[in-house]
Formats: structure tokens, sequence, C-alpha cells
């Protein structure tokens, strides 16, 4: 195997990149079949794209497309059977949208029979010819001309991945946009061809980051149109007595479905990790058994799951191995899976309210603590007036943006002291579970304004651009001159596509990091450096006098 599509990547000293298990726990052969899916759908854009032009639309295909892909990000899904499963969906949906299309000349819109490249891959018969052709068709396969076109195709790939996972969120909620579909069609048929132009690379990078910002508007329009606009909310973090679900991911959809599976019945149902934010929006907080947030990042669920004391139910990523004490009562659902933990359809989750019956939930209450979740940008935009009138008085000076995804390595103490050492007029935005790192802390506030804002998830990058693009207009600067600093938390394809939106949009001097994709050559690194000023985070004090400067 080879795999280095996030922060967890191994470094050794001549290889960057997992090559006999990765970090986030995938074997060789999780990996070779996440390898295979990749080109299979590839090869299916090809085919939608191609037929798309002839006339021809299938929009169960382009749910495939991003289910499919969701399942091969970071910490999602580790299941041989049901990769290999997808693999041969796959090719029934190229040889279905083939089959719609009438043969015409070669070359004109609907025409497929020159197409060639993935859209031409037959997958073998069994695993282990599945596994012999994954070998040609990994990060290290074809015939790129470079290291650096290499990691440029990664960087495309990888926040198509971040795109796909956004946009089938937002179809769980019934949002779908067409002109999206044929914009993540188009761009996976783009790197069916194993482009090498580095200049048309950069600029397709640049068309992830502005097909994401769509992205996320719609995901925002799907999370705000059915469960309302986020709302500010006090969230208890400790347990209150009995019986008791833990809801992990990303999916709003499930948790409500939990929620209406519960009602009644005398279970309390916690959040974990990116479902924090849930707790703002009134259609899923009216819900009096939602009962607070358990735990923190996903990196520390196996000592937060061992000590939950009911099931857990992983809706989307970020899900690493389970252990002994708590696999038993573990179910993943959607685009998660690992094997042998028991997977259930979306919906039905009448196994877990069974379990939750059978286990002892929590026999006292903890003691009260709570934080403060829900602003969004409508809560934002609520209290334009007074954050513009603060910044003209210079009570508040600056703002960071301190959000992504967390990992585990040490560095990543980086964002904490941003957060805590930042001066008393610095206003704190945070989504994302970076914000776990410090969102516990007593930040104050700056005459009745919160120092420390969590936006929301990591798809509610789209919030706080939108919240930027409204203070840039009320001072009547440009968006690169607002007392605005970003500090992104790097770690796997979600977060990619946030940074690449944020290109797209001119943002300069993001500070990224604190450690690099290994995709990320030398050169790439000087170049991103050079075209859009990022700057690699790293000594704290440096950086806070630099932002503040």
């Amino acid at each position: 195997m080879f795999c280095y599509q996030c922060e967890q990547t191994s470094r050794k000293i001549d290889t960057v990149g997992c090559t006999s298990v990765g970090t986030c726990g995938k074997n060789d052969m999780t990996a070779a079949l996440q390898d295979v899916l990749i080109h299979m759908i590839k090869g299916v854009a090809q085919h939608a794209h191609r037929a798309r032009a002839g006339g021809v639309v299938d929009r169960d295909l382009d749910a495939f497309l991003l289910y499919a892909t969701f399942t091969t990000l970071t910490n999602v899904n580790f299941s041989p059977v049901r990769l290999q499963e997808l693999v041969y969906e796959g090719a029934r949906w190229r040889d279905a949208i083939r089959a719609r299309c009438t043969p015409t000349q070669a070359g004109s819109p609907g025409a497929l029979e020159d197409l060639r490249g993935p859209a031409s891959f037959e997958p073998a018969a069994d695993r282990d010819g599945l596994l012999a052709q994954a070998a040609s068709l990994g990060p290290r396969g074809g015939s790129r001309a470079d290291a650096d076109a290499s990691g440029l195709q990664a960087f495309i790939l990888y926040g198509m991945k971040g795109v796909a996972a956004y946009a089938h969120h937002a179809r769980r909620l019934g949002y779908q946009d067409d002109a999206i579909d044929a914009r993540i069609e188009e761009m996976f048929a783009y790197l069916a061809g194993d482009p090498a132009d580095k200049e048309d690379l950069f600029a397709h990078a640049l068309e992830v980051g502005r097909l994401n910002l769509s992205v996320m508007e719609l995901l925002d329009a799907a999370n705000t149109g059915t469960f309302g606009r986020q709302t500010v909310t006090s969230v208890r973090v400790t347990p209150v007595k009995g019986r008791a679900i833990l809801v992990s991911g990303h999916d709003f959809e499930d948790l409500a479905k939990i929620l209406e599976a519960t009602s009644g019945l005398d279970i309390q149902v916690y959040t974990h990790g990116e479902m924090l934010p849930a707790h703002a929006y009134p259609a899923l907080k009216h819900h009096a058994h939602l009962a607070g947030n358990w735990g923190g990042a996903w990196q520390d669920q196996q000592r937060d799951f061992a000590a939950f004391p009911g099931p857990i139910v992983m809706t989307s990523n970020c899900l690493i191995e389970p252990a002994p004490s708590y696999r038993h009562r573990i179910f993943t659902t959607g685009p998660v899976g690992w094997p042998g933990v028991r997977h259930l359809a979306h919906g039905q989750f009448a196994e877990v309210v069974k379990a939750a019956r059978a286990t002892p939930g929590f026999a006292a209450d903890g003691v009260e603590q709570r934080i403060t979740v829900g602003f969004g940008r409508h809560t934002l935009m609520g209290v334009a007036d007074q954050v513009v009138a603060a910044i003209r008085k210079g009570d508040i000076g600056h703002f960071f943006l301190v959000g992504g995804c967390d990992g585990a390595s040490p560095a990543r103490r980086y964002f904490t002291e941003i957060a805590t050492r930042a001066p008393a007029n610095v206003v704190i935005m945070t989504l994302g579970c970076g914000k776990y790192r410090f969102n516990k802390e007593a930040f104050g506030d700056i005459g009745g304004i919160p120092r420390l804002l969590d936006v929301g998830q990591c798809s509610d990058a789209f919030s706080a651009i939108q919240v930027a693009g409204a203070l840039a207009g009320a001072l009547q600067c440009g968006l690169n001159d607002l007392p605005l600093s970003y500090m992104i938390s790097w770690f796997e394809q979600k977060a990619t596509a946030v940074l690449l939106s944020l290109l797209a949009l001119g943002i300069k001097g993001i500070y990224w990091g604190p450690e690099l994709p290994g995709y990320m050559t030398a050169n790439l690194v000087d170049e991103f450096a050079v075209r859009f000023d990022l700057r690699q985070a790293g000594d704290v004090e440096r950086d806070l006098q630099a932002a503040l400067t």
C-alpha cells in the first residue's frame, strides 16, 4: 500500500506515506480497494460527464459518486467487503449510463466509444484480482510527469473528496443541484486524464475551491432549511442520570431520526465530535432528551467511547478502531464501516434503542458544566452593527479564525496556544473539531460580544466567509484588509476543500499545518507561498506577532 492523503501520514527518512498499515488503522487490503474504487469513480464520471453533454443525466448515478467517494476519506470506511461491493456497483452504473446513450459518431456529444483510461477499466471478478489490479492504480500509478504534478493531482483529488462528503450530506436532506453534479463529474473526468500541466492543475485546484463554495452554500441551505437557523445555545458537557445514546460524525439527519425514535422512552441522547453544533438548530434542540455533548475531538474517542455507558452511533467520519471495551456497543451507518461492527441502514435505529435499554446508562448526574454554541452567520449578522462599532472604537482589535480538523499530533497544541495567548481584544471564531482544543476555556467577552464564537461544523466555513464579506462591506475594505487572520488546522480532505475555497476567494496570509500533507513537495510548498502567501504554522509567538502587526 501507499497512502499520503492526510496529516497522519507516516514520515520516515526515505518515505513520506503509509506503506504497510495506515496510521488511521486501514490495512493494505482496505487501502488497495480504495485505490481501485477511486479509479472506478473516475471512469464512471467520464461516462456521466460525456453522457450529460448528450442530454443523458442520472441523478442516482451522481448520488453514487458522492457516497462512494465519501467512503474513501480518512477514518470513514475500513470494510473490504463493502469497498469491494462499491467497486462492482460502480461498474454497473457505468454500464447502465453507457446503455442509455445512443451510439453516435466518436467524439460528438453523448458518444462514449472513444473514452479511455479509467473509463475502460474492467474490475477483476474476485478480491485477489482486484488487489492485483490495485498495484498500478494508487497514488504512485499512472504516468505523472513529476512529483509536483502528482502532488497537485492529489490536492485536487483530496479536495474533491471533501466536496463529495459535503454534497452527500446536503443530498441526504433533499438538497441537490444539477449544476453542482455536473461540475463534480467534470472534475473527476479531468483527473481521469492524468493531467500534468502545472498551470492547468493550479487552475483546476482553484476551481475545486469555487465548487466547494457552492456545495457548502447548498449544505448550509439544507441544514437551515431543515432544522432552522442556528441560535445561541448553552450546551451541557457533563452527563445526566439515565440511559443514554451517543451520536458522532456529522449527519444531522441521522441524529434527528434517533431523537424521533427515542421520544418518550426515557433515553437521553448526547452528541459527540462535530455533532456538537446540532444543539443550536431549533428543530433538533426542541427535543428535551437531547441532553448534551460528551467527550471531545475524534482522536480521543477510544477513551471517550469506553467511558460512555450506552450504545454509540457513528454517522460519518472520523472513526478509529473500536476498542474491545465498547466494540459490542458501537454501530455504523451511511458511508462508515469497520469489519465486525454492526452496520445499519439510514434511519433504522431499532437495534440502537434496544441496546440503550439493555445498558445501565449514567448512574448519577455529573457536576453541571456548559459551553455555548450557535454563532452561525445569522447570529453574527444580527449583531453586525455592534461588532463594527467595537472595531471602529478599537475595542476589538483583531479576529482569528481557528478551525479545521483536529489530530493526535502534539504539534496540535499550537492551536490551543494561539487561542489562549491571543490578546484580550482578539475575538476567536472557531469551527470543526479543532475547537475542542480550547472551547472549555474562559475567554470572557468584549462589550457583551463573546471572545470565543463557535461557528459550527467544518462546512460552516461558509458562514465564516459570509461574515467576513459582510464585515468587509461595512468597513469598506477588501477581504485581505480586514483585521482577520486564518489559522487552518489541517487534517483530512474536508479541510483540503475548505482551504481551496479560501484560496479561490483570493484570501492571503493563511496559516496551514502544523505539518503538511505528504503530497506537498518542497517545490509546491514554496510555490503556494509565492502564489497565495500560504504560511506554515509554527512558532506561536512569531505567528501571533505577524498576524497582529
